[in-house]
């Protein structure tokens, strides 16, 4: 088995995460079984319980693991599911050691960073290894080089390294060459300096991979060989790209997968013909498509990265450009409602938790219905279509969730078996399978009957208002098989108005568009 690392320098926010997936994506063109994985510094158990506008979505796998947002990159380049080893944050580390600690499995040792934490570390990369059975682990260093937070990790590969053996092992680390537009030229002294810090650490890169908004040509590129103790062709260009999915072309082009594969000695070619296609289909969209996105973190986009990438990977699928309408809910009253959304195609409500902004997404949600706009509720959106219907057509004028008031009528509420459990990791979490109903907005876009998607929830459907809502018209499209958990709900006589308890977005690809944001598109798209 053979184990790449994937380090940055200089600055956050280079896009290592990209680089990692689009080199998950190149090998597996090579018929190659790859694993991919994210080691975070941060010290919070997982990502579950932090704010959307200061970290991003989070993202969920099909066995429940709430993740780092770069986990859908990797799931989206490779096509390929991750699972629980997947992403290690400090504080899962600590939050083990220190139970093995009580739990007395130290024998009584000191408790130290070395060799304990470090090992704990270790231990997780072989245990991705092992579940996988993979050709190939993938692993990305979070942070950038010089952070305290990321010291323990980097201890971790580089004794990693040694016992698995260096012919075994890559370190490839992603710098920074900035643009300096007094002088007009491209500066590699940062890069230097970063992998000097990297060597500190006692981690010579293998590969350093020059990210810059455009060719920094290659005097840059054999100097910065020079300084840093590497050869010529493993300081591969990386530059923005038009789309991201272009990045593994420009990398293959760059020469990334045949400098990683002669470092192993790996032979075969690598089979891109589908994905050039793709791409190609990226570029051959013609028409506009506006889609508001109703939510409360639209401050931060990346809240709600994997909507955005299940929407794009509709409009190739449709040939058509999707543009959002990024829309407040908090802004939104009785007001303005019709003003804000009088331009958009269509409707789509993400999911989301606590009171903020509700009562915006309940107007949108409305205006939706009543006006003939497609609408797509995905968990909150869908939990927030159930009050909406109850408030304005069932006449249960105190229609709420029991998130947000326990005095009202709570057509939605907790789950049962999450009454009274803490915060963090309780949630109805992971892939669950649904049972779909016949003559439905569901079944014609599935065209199947049993489904499987992944959910992140606390609170759903209260079955004692079930039979009030069905009475009233609202259409019960998907149910656990045993019927007892509602799934998806839709409206009668609407072009396409549904709302779904799980999260569609996490299972949607480039090249394998999801059949529920495939007919959101469709729907969307005038004439």
């Amino acid at each position: 088995m053979k184990y790449i690392f994937v380090t940055g320098g200089v600055v956050s926010g280079l896009g290592k995460g990209i680089v990692a997936a689009s080199l998950g994506r190149l090998l597996r063109a090579r018929g190659l079984k790859i694993a991919s994985q994210k080691f975070d510094p941060y010290m919070n158990i997982d990502p579950g319980t932090m704010n959307p506008m200061q970290h991003g979505e989070v993202y969920v796998t099909e066995d429940g693991a709430e993740t780092d947002l770069d986990l859908g990159h990797y799931e989206r380049f490779i096509n390929q599911n991750l699972n629980k080893y997947s992403n290690l944050t400090s504080g899962k580390v600590y939050w083990r050691v220190l139970n093995k600690e009580r739990n007395g499995d130290y024998d009584g040792q000191t408790v130290q960073i070395i060799p304990h934490v470090t090992n704990e570390i270790k231990r997780f990369i072989r245990k991705n290894a092992e579940y996988t059975k993979a050709d190939i682990v993938i692993t990305e260093i979070g942070g950038t080089i010089g952070d305290i937070e990321s010291q323990p990790f980097l201890e971790a590969i580089r004794q990693f390294a040694l016992e698995v053996g260096r012919k075994n092992c890559l370190f490839i680390h992603v710098c920074l060459v900035p643009f300096i537009s007094g002088s007009d030229e491209y500066k590699s002294k940062p890069t230097q300096h970063s992998v000097k810090e990297l060597q500190a650490s006692g981690i010579h890169p293998d590969i350093i991979i020059t990210r810059s908004e455009s060719d920094c040509g290659e005097n840059i590129r054999k100097k910065i060989a020079s300084f840093c103790n590497v050869d010529e062709d493993c300081v591969i260009q990386n530059s923005t790209a038009p789309s991201l999915y272009e990045v593994p072309l420009l990398l293959h082009k760059n020469g990334l997968d045949r400098v990683v594969c002669k470092k192993f000695n790996i032979k075969g070619r690598c089979d891109l013909s589908s994905w050039k296609a793709m791409v190609k289909n990226i570029h051959s969209r013609k028409g506009k498509v506006v889609v508001g996105l109703v939510g409360k973190y639209v401050s931060l986009h990346d809240s709600y990265l994997s909507i955005v990438e299940a929407l794009n990977h509709a409009s190739y699928a449709n040939h058509v450009f999707v543009e959002i309408k990024w829309i407040d809910s908090e802004k939104i009253n009785k007001e303005n409602v019709n003003e804000t959304l009088k331009d958009v195609d269509s409707i789509i409500v993400p999911g989301g938790f606590g009171y903020r902004g509700i009562e915006g997404m309940i107007l949108a949600c409305k205006y939706a219905r009543v006006n003939k706009v497609p609408y797509f509720g995905i968990c909150l959106g869908m939990q927030i279509a159930v009050i909406e219907y109850a408030r304005n057509v069932a006449n249960i004028k105190d229609a709420t969730s029991g998130e947000f008031d326990r005095k009202g009528s709570n057509v939605i509420d907790i789950m049962e078996d999450k009454i009274g459990k803490q915060i963090g990791g309780t949630m109805r979490l992971g892939a669950y399978p649904c049972m779909i109903a016949n003559n439905t907005i569901m079944e014609e876009a599935y065209q199947k009957s049993l489904i499987s998607e992944r959910h992140r929830h606390r609170y759903e459907f209260n079955n004692l208002y079930r039979d009030t809502l069905i009475n009233s018209g609202l259409v019960i499209s998907g149910t656990s098989p045993d019927g007892k958990i509602v799934e998806t709900i839709e409206v009668k006589d609407h072009p396409f108005f549904i709302g779904v308890q799980f999260h569609p977005e996490f299972k949607s690809r480039p090249n394998h568009v999801h059949p529920l944001f495939n007919m959101f598109i469709k729907k969307s798209m005038k004439g």
